[in-house]
């Protein structure tokens, strides 16, 4: 059997008498894509957190690509292949779409220092930056500023810039948030794609559970810390304390 890319082993994390997370355990297979979801104050932000290298657990382990990153901080996982998108988007508006993404490009290059203006001298730089651009749609919008960008367009951009650090594992905080209604679908359709077509393994929290229900291939339900279940749509749908907790019998 290969190796899992991500291992969540027994993990906690207490905030004085309230246990955020209570003992999660999971596993995560490369390219593999999966939903997490749970109300408000089910755990689901600590347990990205503490994946992602925010927070310490008090007690388990998080194994990524088969080490032991438990005690390692967030430059060092983001060094390891471990991104996160927030659900705030955080881009540069006096940059272009393609500029913003040449940034996060030279970042990792280790080219930070350079002026951004010039990075388009380094052809690298430049062929990285237009693969990007079509992975996720924004060749059109390249030489746009994020201002000037639809709420969908500037998710997906924020998104873009996170795979140009060229993680193994992206963790998406409520990627639908703040996106209209009608545009909701489409945003999530071109970052599946994206994932599928790279082969980028992906952690979605959303709150949103007919986007849920729609492109998971797995989910996770969280309620008071702990798992719920964990399964296909369908099998995590059908769970009672799920539909209880969760769903009030709408999904049922």
């Amino acid at each position: 059997m290969a190796e899992a890319l991500l291992r969540v082993d027994g993990v906690y994390k207490y905030f004085g008498g309230v246990r955020a997370v209570d003992g999660v355990s999971f596993s995560l297979g490369w390219g593999e894509r999966l939903f997490i979801v749970g109300p408000n104050g089910a755990g689901k932000t600590t347990l990205v957190n503490l994946i992602s290298g925010y927070l310490k657990p008090d007690r388990g382990r998080i194994l990524f690509k088969g080490e032991d990153v438990t005690a390692l901080g967030l430059a060092e996982r983001v060094r390891r292949g471990i991104a996160r998108s927030f659900q705030l988007v955080t881009v540069f508006d006096n940059l272009t779409v393609a500029e913003n993404i040449a940034v996060s490009v030279a970042s990792r290059l280790g080219r930070s220092r350079v002026a951004y203006r010039t990075l388009t001298s380094y052809r690298d730089v430049v062929e990285e930056v237009e693969r990007i651009l079509e992975v996720f749609e924004l060749t059109d919008v390249a030489s746009k500023y994020p201002t000037e960008l639809s709420q969908g367009d500037r998710k997906i951009l924020d998104v873009a810039l996170t795979f140009a650090l060229k993680p193994s594992l992206i963790i998406l905080d409520e990627p639908t948030s703040g996106v209209a209604t009608k545009d909701k679908h489409s945003v999530m359709e071109r970052l599946i794609k994206a994932f599928d077509v790279t082969g980028v393994s992906s952690i979605i929290v959303e709150h949103d559970m007919d986007i849920v229900f729609r492109y998971a291939r797995r989910v996770v339900a969280m309620h008071e810390g702990r798992v719920l279940a964990d399964g296909d749509p369908a099998s995590v749908r059908g769970n009672e304390e799920v539909r209880r907790i969760l769903l009030g019998g709408v999904y049922a």
